[in-house]
């Protein structure tokens, strides 16, 4: 965390969700932050609203799908007895209607627990320093939310795997796309031909409708290597081109969204294609361009390793390199 605002000695935090291994995982995670301390744990919303009474934390993680008394009626009568109470409601419900009415409670942040291992602590950071935080996924929100009082932070995800073998790659776009598709997002897969040709025949395998989706304009699958020669000049990314690039295809993508709260997700290898040319430096500066370009336009990403691009692994000094660039690293 940073340390604008830690100067208070320390944060005490109520964990509230019915599934203990996930309460255990929060309060588990929290504990590794010295400045965060868990003071107690909750089981329903009843005893959530009495523990907070009681012991009136800082913060607050409420799941919604509560026993006895549902998340949302829980925060409005906290917030009730616990005015300076921040909450941050951390479930699954992905509806953005449900989303809204949570911050209309006058919580602080909404998580979907499946983006909590990257965004549990920037949400934390956020709110505690007097800001909101929705996670991917939620990109805009009624009006009539209590948003206007503070500025919101919308997570931007720029994600890495590392990854076996091909078979692994293959298998790993394969989950990000089906979630990606399903949660109604814009898809920009850049890939190797290898890569892209056993991809579609795995997502074919496990029945999703690629062709209407590809038809739609909603799966967009371009060649890595086509795409890396368009944004290079004498064998390193240049600025301008990844600008312009990267942004016509945001474009592209968002003219077809069926939602305003859809994202704009790539997933591919551009940069691990220069990285497997030799050129590592140019992989780590195009890494950090994406970034750029991709946070301006709202947009998120995956790259994907192959762990023999990069022997020595965690002794190689490019590999923390290309971490440092990265939101979340997976498979490392």
């Amino acid at each position: 965390m940073r340390r604008g605002y830690m100067e208070k000695s320390g944060f005490r935090v109520l964990v509230v969700d019915d599934y203990e291994p996930w309460r255990r995982f929060l309060s588990t995670t929290l504990q590794n932050k010295a400045e965060l301390e868990v003071v107690s744990e909750a089981t329903d919303g009843l005893e959530a609203a009495q523990k907070a009474k009681e012991l009136q934390p800082d913060l607050i993680l409420l799941d919604i799908g509560l026993p006895k008394l549902n998340g949302i009626e829980t925060a409005r009568r906290i917030l009730r007895f616990a005015p300076n109470t921040k909450i941050v409601f951390v479930s699954e419900q992905r509806s953005a209607d449900i989303a809204e009415e949570a911050l209309r409670t006058g919580a602080c942040g909404y998580l979907i627990k499946s983006h909590v291992a990257s965004e549990l602590l920037p949400a934390i950071n956020a709110v505690l320093e007097g800001k909101q935080f929705v996670s991917l996924g939620f990109m805009t929100l009624d009006s009539n939310a209590p948003l206007h009082h503070h500025s919101v932070t919308i997570a931007h995800c720029h994600e890495v795997s590392f990854f076996a073998d091909d078979v692994s790659v293959v298998h790993g776009y394969a989950r990000f796309v089906e979630s990606a598709l399903n949660s109604g997002n814009v898809l920009i897969v850049v890939a190797t031909e290898a890569h892209r040709t056993s991809l579609l025949q795995r997502l074919e395998a496990d029945g999703v409708d690629l062709a209407t989706a590809i038809e739609q304009g909603r799966y967009i699958p371009l060649d890595a290597a086509d795409t890396l020669s368009r944004l290079m000049i004498n064998d390193m990314p240049d600025p301008i081109r990844c600008a312009k690039l990267i942004g016509d295809l945001v474009m592209r993508a968002v003219r077809v969204r069926k939602r305003n709260n859809a994202r704009v997700v790539f997933c591919g290898e551009v940069a691990p294609t220069l990285l497997s040319r030799g050129n590592a430096e140019g992989a780590i500066q195009l890494e950090h361009l994406w970034d750029e370009v991709t946070r301006t336009h709202g947009a998120d990403t995956l790259c994907g390793y192959l762990w023999s691009q990069l022997p020595g692994r965690k002794n190689n000094r490019f590999f923390q390199r290309i971490c440092a660039e990265h939101s979340a690293v997976r498979g490392a």
